[in-house]
């Protein structure tokens, strides 16, 4: 019997795309890179984080006193802190053009950093001149958030493949927890220098100082990540949302109405948020030791509550997280009407954190959590430049009414009434928030500024957000 002759089987090979992408998907597999070399990525990846947080602590949050130390008054000093925001996030969307004509998310990264340490010099230069034009103060404030919001997509985008995926959890949590004692840290050192330099009649020299030494921990940040491998290049696998698509989805999706509610409340919030300082260090007549003490309440019960936040999100859905901390935020800048107590006022900040703490983690697991992970560097983009216009609008009708009736003593309390009752709208949007649980782990965040009556200004790290969203999963 003749046995039959089997022929060989002719495999196609991979079209190129997809042999990229199963190349990349080898580059970050833990298993075919070195464990010395990860070690390293890792180890200076939590200095970056540390010292950035130093700087964050040390610097941009304290431009609103700076301000007022130099007698541009009560509205400049809540301006400063929205309307650079605003023109950073504009000057952040010439990010992905960066990325590729560089070649490199590292390299734009490190740029970024470098270029937002470069911004303390004026500062510096500022103090201890005793003067500097409010268009000035401006547009350096513009540019170091312009820097620091530009690095946001690409650094998302980069660690995810820097960090193994079964120690993405872990390891970000963990630099979380450093990152924000860093903050607290530069925040309390800081707050203490100045109270040191009112009390001699050194205040601005003082500032200059405090500015030095943000700056110099941003270059310590940008020479830890300069250190750090890039074992995956700059590929297509990051899809761009046209601004037509994302305004469509607002209409008619989930994540759209989740948005709408979040840039409500964030418009409401701002008519009083960034006059808190001028409250406290105006009206209030605090000194420097007692604001820090107020500043650091709010921002250490948001920390310390956000694993317990987590908890219920897991347990009950961050949908029915948001609805109560979307409660929770409604009455909290009303809160400050009713008494000038100290001790009172720390209570007020204790609640503020807890509640400030519950609303956004929901709010960033239900609307990043919708969304396809190829897509989320376009969105947090576009969120970033939605969110940076709802602070500079709710701060202009803040500011107006500031300015137009700051002769009046209880001006104050009209603008933190009217914020409360702009969140009590938000709560009609809320209502349409699709009742899908949403995703239920923790996610880590990413400090970039200390704020007074919100305990801080966060955004999410993508990759954080579990390993069943990554991208690299589907390559084969």
């Amino acid at each position: 019997m003749r046995l039959p002759v089997l022929k060989p089987k002719t495999i196609a090979a991979p079209p190129p795309a997809q042999r990229l992408r199963l190349w990349q998907a080898r580059v970050a597999d833990p298993a075919e890179r070195s464990n010395d070399r990860t070690r390293r990525d890792l180890a200076a990846m939590l200095g970056d984080g540390i010292s950035f947080s130093v700087m964050v602590g040390m610097g941009e949050t304290y431009l609103p006193a700076f301000v007022l130390a130099l007698g541009m008054g009560q509205v400049a000093s809540g301006l400063i802190t929205t309307i650079p925001l605003l023109a950073g996030a504009f000057l952040q969307l010439v990010s992905p053009l960066a990325v590729r004509r560089l070649g490199s998310h590292r390299r734009w990264v490190v740029a970024c950093a470098i270029c937002q340490a470069a911004c303390f010099i004026p500062l510096c230069a500022a103090a201890w001149m005793g003067s500097i034009s409010m268009g000035a103060l401006f547009a350096v404030a513009a540019v170091y958030w312009g820097a620091g919001l530009g690095t946001s997509p690409a650094w998302n985008t980069w660690v995810g493949t820097i960090v193994p995926m079964k120690l993405r959890a872990r390891y970000f949590a963990r630099r979380t927890r450093f990152s924000q004692l860093g903050v607290f840290a530069g925040f309390l050192v800081a707050g203490v220098s100045l109270q040191y330099g009112a009390r001699v009649g050194r205040l601005l020299d003082v500032f200059g100082v405090v500015f030095l030494m943000a700056g110099l921990c941003r270059l310590i940040s940008a020479a830890f990540i300069s250190s750090q491998s890039e074992p995956v290049p700059p590929g297509d696998d990051h899809r761009h949302v046209p601004l037509g698509e994302f305004i469509w989805r607002v209409h008619v999706s989930g994540e759209g109405r989740v948005l709408v509610y979040l840039l409500t409340v964030q418009t409401a919030a701002q008519i009083a948020s960034p006059y808190f300082t001028a409250y406290m260090l105006g009206p209030l007549g605090l000194s420097y030791v007692k604001y820090v003490i107020l500043m650091g309440t709010a921002f250490a019960a948001k920390v310390a509550s956000l694993p317990a936040m987590g908890a219920v999100a897991h347990r009950w859905g961050a949908r029915r997280l948001l609805a109560w901390g979307g409660v929770a935020i409604v009455p909290l800048s009303s809160f400050w009407i009713f008494s000038e107590s100290f001790y009172y006022l720390i209570g007020v900040q204790i609640v503020a954190g807890v509640a400030w703490a519950a609303y956004e983690l929901a709010m960033f697991l239900l609307f990043f959590d919708t969304m396809p992970a190829e897509e989320r560097t376009s969105l947090l983009t576009t969120f970033n430049l939605a969110h940076s216009a709802a602070t500079a609008a709710g701060s202009l009708l803040g500011g107006a009414i500031l300015l137009h009736w700051g002769k009046y003593s209880n001006v104050f309390f009209a603008i933190f009434a009217l914020s409360a009752i702009g969140r009590v709208f938000g709560l009609l949007v809320l209502s349409r928030v699709p009742k899908s649980a949403g995703f239920g782990e923790a996610v880590s965040m990413r400090t970039l500024a200390v704020r007074a009556g919100a305990g801080s200004l966060d955004q999410p790290i993508l990759p954080s957000l579990g390993a069943e969203h990554d991208p690299l999963d589907s390559a084969d």
